[in-house]
């Protein structure tokens, strides 16, 4: 059997805590801007509050986004943003993707494959 290209080989060493798909959806979101508050990310996302707070608290523990709770008047504001590891992680997170799409690529052009 043949030699998967070393990119492939990569593959189970995309972080987890990142790849799961409302983590990703999340870190995206929040690399395309500052700072995004919680109906946002979870009209973006379509998760529920609690599954948004829940992935929300497990990327605040890896250190990739910061999340400052406040209130306008009587209501609750939870704004998040990407601290600078987060938005490394996620822009390396995508490029791995990238390479793992143009390894394949290659392996589907590649004439002497069967």
């Amino acid at each position: 059997m043949a030699r998967t290209p070393e990119s492939f080989d990569r593959l189970a060493a995309l972080d987890k805590s990142i790849h799961e798909p409302a983590r990703l959806a999340i870190l995206t979101a929040l690399s395309a801007c500052r700072s995004a508050q919680f109906k946002f990310l979870q009209s973006v996302t379509g998760l529920t509050q609690g599954n948004l707070s829940l992935h929300l608290t497990k990327l605040a523990e890896k250190g990739f986004i910061e999340i400052d709770k406040s209130f306008d008047g009587r209501y609750p504001k939870t704004n998040v943003r990407l601290t600078v590891s987060g938005r490394k992680a996620i822009s390396e997170h995508w490029r791995q993707l990238d390479n793992l799409r143009a390894a394949a690529k290659t392996i589907a052009d590649d004439p002497t494959r069967e």
